[in-house]
């Protein structure tokens, strides 16, 4: 599996991350394994927060629509950068693997953010279980940029539109959940909901509780 190496200059574009990754620098004491989806947020935190000790590593963040693939994936990562540093965690959290990921994690004695899937941490885990949304589809900023490489080809709607509904129509509304506000994305997803024929609703939730992981994670 590709990654692709930083250097000084600028984070990877959206299409690298979602195709080959990010390696790490090889700096800091901690690493964290994360999904390509996340890299833009936990860069800004690591920034914002001043946590310079935290390294970072991103698997492709085409595992999304793979999850089958995602426990193997972190388990070679975690083999790969285990002597490298004093401690690795996870940046993903279930995110579809039927419980495997938390029982590989637990296994090899790193750690992993709670909650089903990326979707929860950023609305608040608590609030997202609360809320009980069984026909919203969720993005995020980085799926929201993504859209096409992760819902509308993967899906055939490019070539096939008319099966829109077979795939969408248990949906009522295309919810974005927001880590920026940005009204160019906004507007995008609310194209989005409007390809898949769902009302919109946009939810500004920053980084919710993926802040409140890497703080707790940075502290010790």
């Amino acid at each position: 599996m590709m990654t692709i190496a930083p250097d000084d200059g600028p984070l990877p574009d959206d299409d690298t991350l979602t195709r080959d990754g990010l390696a790490a620098r090889g700096e800091g004491r901690v690493l964290l394994i994360a999904c390509g989806a996340l890299a833009r947020e936990i860069l800004a935190l690591k920034e914002r927060n001043g946590w310079h000790h935290l390294d970072l590593t991103c698997l492709p963040a085409i595992l999304h629509n793979h999850p089958e693939k995602i426990t193997d994936a972190v388990r070679a990562a975690v083999a790969d950068h285990r002597e490298d540093y004093a401690r690795i965690c996870v940046v993903y959290a279930d995110c579809g693997t039927g419980g495997l990921l938390e029982a590989a994690c637990a296994e090899m004695g790193v750690e992993l953010v709670p909650g089903p899937h990326c979707y929860a941490f950023f609305d608040g885990i608590d609030r997202f279980a609360a809320r009980d949304e069984i026909t919203a589809f969720y993005l995020t900023d980085f799926l929201v940029r993504q859209f096409d490489a992760f819902v509308w080809k993967p899906l055939g709607l490019d070539r096939h539109p008319q099966l829109r509904d077979m795939y969408f129509g248990h949906y009522e509304t295309l919810v974005y959940l927001a880590q920026v506000d940005d009204p160019d994305l906004t507007e995008k997803a609310r194209q989005q909901a409007a390809r898949l024929g769902l009302r919109f609703e946009r939810r500004l939730t920053g980084y919710g509780d993926l802040e409140t992981v890497m703080a707790r994670w940075s502290a010790r």
